[in-house]
């Protein structure tokens, strides 16, 4: 019995909405420019809520209970019909996959067919299925919105994706929190490499809004800093938790066989991924980034990459003080002799952190700094935190071509995903 051989896979299409730009050039010129998203967020301006700064997405408005009374900026439209299951996260991703489908230059016969599938990963839309409970409760079961559900719970992404584009290959979604969207490209990548499909739509996406971010503030996560130039600063001593943000990105993942067949021109090469489970704790990293390392371990030892191969890795790095001594302590172990060279940096420091949207969206950044010729820096570093002894931690934009890039993601529970990527000659 013979197998398949292993397909070689392609990412050759981004679509960003986030709170950095919009489109691919906004994004990548913020990436330059080391031009963060984060404001004074009007709604958390009551005395009664400590944290103030949050990084919204720019020219789509959202916050309205009927989604007909939404601003969807142009060139993006969407039909009445659609918009009665969409909650803002699932809004952000048709968005940023009409970017995506028009940047592969995908027929639509490429995007609707047994070959062409779609993961994703979301939360949910907390503010909608609270807004939904409580009708429920007041007003009784039979006044709730119909399709309350399917625009509310953690699976709303893929559900609204795959309708409303006729997908019809594999879909699923990830909830592995912050490593959700990272997982998806992971498996994704297995689904091409593996003969099974010939194309993959990755997805992440958040609402990024009051409902979405600020329960964090309960676990003492969020940067309590007032001031937007300064409240995200990975690496730094004086980092004290994260500034939350939304949005969408989507990456078009293609077979060797498909890119050629359609003459098409990749961002990068995904040479593979890994990933490893803390098994410490339900809410906090591993204090010696054992999990991480070991997912890092298990993606080098995959693609065949060794440290000396590696020229960035886009950290997780959220601006929390644990995790990224943590995620520094693991580079250290990973990269041996090679940490004083290799270019790390937390983009984190520009977007804040977009939870289960983070891990699609830095490969997004990845792929774009790959093909484009630079390395994004790590922004609002006054003092490095000692944690990051012995890192290369790079704090201006550097215009460099990497050959090889990492780009890690943790989540809840300890999860830990590692993709590895290559610029294309």
């Amino acid at each position: 019995m013979s197998h398949p051989p292993i397909q070689r896979v392609f990412i050759t299409g981004l679509g960003f909405i986030t709170s950095i730009g919009n489109t691919a050039e906004a994004v990548e010129q913020s990436l330059r420019e080391l031009r963060h998203g984060m404001v004074r967020y009007p709604a958390f301006e009551g005395e009664n809520i400590p944290v103030k700064v949050t990084a919204p997405v720019r020219e789509f408005q959202t916050e309205a209970d009927d989604p007909e009374d939404w601003v969807i900026p142009a060139p993006y439209s969407v039909k009445r019909e659609q918009l009665r299951s969409l909650g803002p996260n699932a809004l952000y991703a048709m968005c940023a996959l009409q970017q995506a489908i028009a940047d592969a230059k995908l027929a639509p016969e490429d995007v609707s067919n047994t070959e062409t599938g779609l993961y994703a990963a979301s939360a949910g839309s907390p503010g909608i299925m609270s807004r939904m409970v409580n009708r429920m409760y007041q007003q009784g079961v039979m006044r709730c919105h119909p399709l309350g559900v399917v625009a509310s719970i953690a699976g709303t992404v893929q559900f609204n994706l795959v309708a409303h584009f006729k997908i019809k290959g594999a879909s699923t979604g990830f909830t592995s929190a912050c490593a959700a969207s990272a997982h998806a490209m992971g498996f994704a990548f297995d689904e091409i490499a593996l003969g099974r499909q010939k194309r993959m739509f990755v997805v992440g996406a958040e609402d990024g809004n009051v409902e979405t971010i600020l329960p964090f503030a309960g676990m003492r996560a969020l940067s309590l800093n007032p001031d937007p130039g300064t409240a995200s600063r990975p690496f730094d001593k004086k980092h004290d938790g994260f500034v939350g943000t939304g949005g969408g990105a989507v990456l078009v993942l293609e077979s060797e066989e498909e890119v050629r067949r359609r003459g098409a021109t990749p961002y990068a090469e995904v040479l593979g991924w890994g990933q490893a489970s803390d098994g410490h704790n339900v809410a906090i990293s591993h204090p010696e980034g054992a999990g991480l390392a070991e997912a890092m371990a298990r993606a080098l030892k995959a693609t065949g990459v060794t440290p000396a191969d590696i020229d960035y890795i886009n950290a997780h790095a959220t601006s929390t003080a644990i995790g990224d001594a943590s995620e520094c302590k693991a580079l250290r172990a990973v990269l041996g002799e090679h940490a004083a060279r290799i270019a790390v940096s937390s983009t984190k420091a520009l977007t804040g952190h977009g939870l289960s949207l983070a891990g699609a969206m830095e490969a997004g950044f990845c792929a774009l700094a790959l093909k484009r010729g630079f390395i994004p820096g790590s922004a609002h570093i006054s003092e490095l935190d000692p944690a990051c002894a012995g890192l290369n931690i790079v704090r201006t934009t550097e215009p460099v071509q990497a050959r090889v890039v990492l780009n890690n993601s943790s989540g809840f529970g300890g999860a830990n995903v590692c993709v590895v990527m290559k610029a294309v000659a």
